[in-house]
């Protein structure tokens, strides 16, 4: 083994590699079934255990062939039913709450803006954070500084901890499209940590997907739209009468339900006028009255005195909403191609609905299009896909903390709770640049072959260099002063000595100091992420199906792992380096030394394209 992914057998040049995604081959199935573009439901004697294949990646994130069979069994509409309404899903079947490490001190709310907020309100009021200066001494504010710095770090790294309770869900939960549908509305309703600097804020929203995201559509906006996390992402604070802030109205119409082109500027500034006032108290939506503009609007044709909801009801009755998510919907669980004829039957059909999700997506997926050729394997994985899918298709039940999961997503481009803008990730070909299809194949390479120099990122600074050059000078028994200076300046110079001693005397706090201090703080409070390699027993996985010669293994893999049939060179390919691997043809003569040959084979195999597709 070379260790990374563009030593693979037979691999293909990284433009051809990204090339050949769009000209994979469909299905057998699929080919000749027709219906692109049918929403009446697929005849019941069409369903096979293909559909059923289909039919969980796209309402989930795939499963074992076990669990294939077991959908398929139940025939087109109780698949469906399973899926979307969980008929069949066992009542007692509730995935564990997020374990809190306790990290959230009541005087941290409000958190001030910045840390210059910070200090000055400790200089003006005598206390912030809810810790008082100090009435003498050295650094006098230094507690106040230590403590902003220490939210900060804490709330990011117990973000990333709710992140691996949510995948976590993802892998095993027998609700996938609960999962699923929280994901997608992630993506639509888009808010980043690195804003809202409260991860009890983003685990909230998550939880208001995973609780809301199969329900109604307008109830659902409205309680995003006092989801604290979205008012701290879009500003609330400074919307207010007399001086509205226009982010939340704006983005409410583009991204959230009419799409660019269907309000003009006058609704947006209207539009945020009647927000005004919407607020929150900790982790609660709060009106603040005195700060809401009650007077006359006039907003997409209404007039009179809107609030938010009232503003939110106008913008429901507008045919473009019904039209825009319902596309939206489609093109993340269907197909990225959607002909404007579709779209608009789609979004009449959603609004009939009266915009009922489950319904939506349950008519979606019973309906011939979703199982047409131009539909089937045709999606590329997003990274949380792409890695959760993984998982499943392994039978993990617990997702493992070698690779890191919020390192490989976030390195792939998607790391949860994280996205880039408030327009969510992109999807599609975004996913499959030259540079991250190598870094694919790096994942499935550390989930075969682990990291043996893996790293903890919780316990380790993402910006170590800099914190680390702190904790390295003030054990070697430098003063604060001089172990904080900033790179390239004389700490040992015998010139700054006395300097250095009257600034321990007279600052009042020391930036750099209260960086590293927090930090320290951080990951003493905040739980570590548990740590394991996957347990992978390829070997046992072959035995048990008494499988006898390398192509045998090949087709098997491809069956369990792949949307899309490998080509009969590929497949050849792939069985020559595992007969190779094994030094025989014989799969049963090699039963003791099976399992490396087989982690390689896995490695290659998801490594090639066909495997981005879902």
């Amino acid at each position: 083994m070379d260790g990374r992914v563009s030593g693979r057998p037979g691999a293909l040049s990284i433009v051809a590699w990204g090339l050949a995604i769009a000209a994979l081959a469909q299905p057998a199935w699929a080919n000749g079934a027709g219906g692109e573009g049918d929403l009446a439901p697929l005849p019941a004697d069409a369903w096979g255990r293909a559909h059923a294949a289909h039919l969980l990646e796209r309402a989930g994130f795939g499963g074992t062939p076990e669990a294939v069979d077991a959908l398929a069994a139940l025939g087109l509409e109780g698949a469906v039913r399973r899926l979307v309404h969980f008929d069949g899903v066992p009542g007692g079947a509730v995935m564990p709450e997020f374990d809190h490490s306790g990290v959230f001190d009541p005087g941290l709310d409000p958190f001030p803006p910045s840390r210059p907020a910070t200090t000055e309100a400790a200089k003006a009021n005598g206390e912030a954070l809810g810790i008082q200066v100090k009435s003498g001494g050295n650094r006098p504010i230094q507690p106040v500084v230590n403590a902003f710095f220490y939210w900060l770090r804490a709330s990011r790294l117990e973000t990333d901890r709710v992140a691996y309770w949510w995948a976590n869900r993802m892998l095993a939960t027998p609700r996938p499209l609960q999962e699923k549908a929280a994901l997608f509305w992630h993506g639509h309703f888009a808010t980043n940590e690195d804003k809202v600097r409260d991860y009890r804020k983003m685990l909230g929203q998550v939880e208001l997907f995973q609780e809301r995201g199969l329900g109604n559509f307008h109830a659902l906006l409205v309680a995003v739209a006092k989801d604290p996390a979205m008012l701290a992402f879009l500003d609330a604070g400074i919307n207010v009468k007399g001086s509205p802030n226009e982010n939340f109205a704006r983005e409410i119409m583009e991204l959230f339900t009419m799409g660019p082109g269907n309000y003009t500027e006058t609704d947006i500034r209207e539009g945020a006028r009647a927000f005004t006032g919407w607020n929150f108290r900790g982790t609660e939506f709060a009106l603040n009255a005195e700060d809401h503009d009650d007077g006359e609007k006039s907003f997409l044709g209404h007039t009179g005195a809107l609030d938010g909801e009232d503003v939110i009801a106008v913008i429901m009755e507008q045919e473009a909403t019904a039209r825009f998510v319902a596309a939206k919907l489609y093109r993340y669980f269907v197909r990225e191609d959607l002909d404007p004829a579709l779209a608009e039957e789609l979004g009449r059909r959603l609004g009939a609905m009266d915009f009922e999700i489950a319904s939506f997506l349950a008519m979606l997926f019973s309906s011939r299009d979703f199982y047409a050729p131009a539909s089937v394997a045709t999606r590329i994985k997003g990274p949380v896909e792409l890695v959760v899918s993984t998982y499943r298709k392994l039978g993990l039940e617990e997702l493992p903390g070698v690779p890191d999961f919020n390192v490989v997503t976030g390195g792939l481009g998607q790391h949860l709770l994280h996205p880039p803008t408030v327009a969510g990730w992109s999807q599609g070909r975004s996913w499959v640049t030259p540079g991250l299809l190598f870094e694919r194949g790096n994942f499935v390479l550390d989930v075969v072959f682990p990291d043996i120099a893996f790293v903890p990122p919780d316990r380790y600074p993402p910006y170590g260099g800099q914190i680390l050059a702190v904790h390295e000078r003030l054990r070697s028994g430098m003063d604060i002063t001089a172990a904080t200076k900033p790179p390239g300046v004389d700490t040992d110079a015998d010139t700054m000595a006395a300097s250095n001693l009257l600034a321990d005397r007279d600052e009042a706090f020391n930036t750099r100091y209260g960086s590293y201090r927090g930090w320290q703080m951080a990951i003493e409070r905040v739980k570590p992420i548990p740590r394991h390699t996957a347990r992978l027993d390829l070997a046992g996985m072959i035995r048990g199906e008494n499988l006898r010669t390398p192509r045998e293994v090949v087709d098997s893999l491809a069956e369990r792992f792949l949307s899309v049939p490998l080509d009969d060179g590929t497949a050849r390919g792939l069985a020559d380096l595992l007969s190779r691997e094994l030094g025989t043809d014989d799969v049963a003569a090699a039963a003791t030394w099976l399992e490396e040959p087989l982690r390689i084979v896995l490695h290659a195999l998801l490594s090639l394209p066909e495997y981005q597709l879902g």
